[in-house]
């Protein structure tokens, strides 16, 4: 009759574990940064020896379908939980192979908010990533911050679009051997 009741509590304490747990993945919905369009930088061959590469190249040229754009929602569950501290977009790349010579940075122009729902007073704001922000791979760099102000009621979300992501490679060399590099972004939205 004892392991029979210990049996019991031990499958309370595992339902009430599994409600908690329930209760709050539906209160912390999933911050989404949704990422379109796609960069491969140009770099030209050297054909004569005495001859170097620029060292640096971005891709402010791409235009039109060829930018890279960021958009996505900051639910009100995640909103309400951080006050009026904000959030922010962290990243960070990983190798697809890349020499660590060459410097990845990052950095926005644009970007606009929308409050979705009924808020009373409300702002919000995206802030930073105006100057090229080098990329490390081992750990995350703050790119943006998101600032909210005012009331929010049931059912809202900030949405953010028309983020214009600019990148740059720098440390082109021929001292680099010979090869195709490339690394992927990352984008992460935390509290701040």
């Amino acid at each position: 009759m004892n392991m029979n009741n210990h049996s019991r509590k031990e499958m309370s304490l595992k339902r009430y574990l599994y409600i908690i747990l329930l209760f709050i993945s539906n209160f912390m919905e999933a911050q989404v940064v949704n990422v379109s369009g796609n960069w491969a930088a140009s770099i030209p061959s050297i054909t004569e020896a005495g001859n170097n590469y620029t060292g640096t190249y971005d891709n402010t040229a791409n235009t039109g379908a060829n930018q890279i754009k960021l958009s996505g929602t900051l639910p009100g569950s995640f909103l309400n939980l951080l006050s009026s501290s904000g959030a922010k977009m962290t990243m960070h790349y990983t190798s697809n192979p890349w020499n660590s010579s060459m410097i990845l940075s990052a950095k926005r122009t644009g970007g606009t908010t929308t409050i979705n729902g009924v808020c009373l007073l409300c702002t919000a704001n995206i802030n930073g990533g105006a100057n090229y922000i080098p990329i490390p791979e081992t750990s995350d760099v703050t790119f943006v911050t998101f600032t909210f102000s005012g009331l929010l009621g049931l059912g809202n979300s900030v949405t953010f679009a028309d983020i214009v992501l600019l990148l740059q490679v720098s440390g082109v060399s021929v001292t680099i051997p010979a090869n195709s590099y490339g690394a992927r972004v990352v984008f992460t939205i935390v509290a701040n």
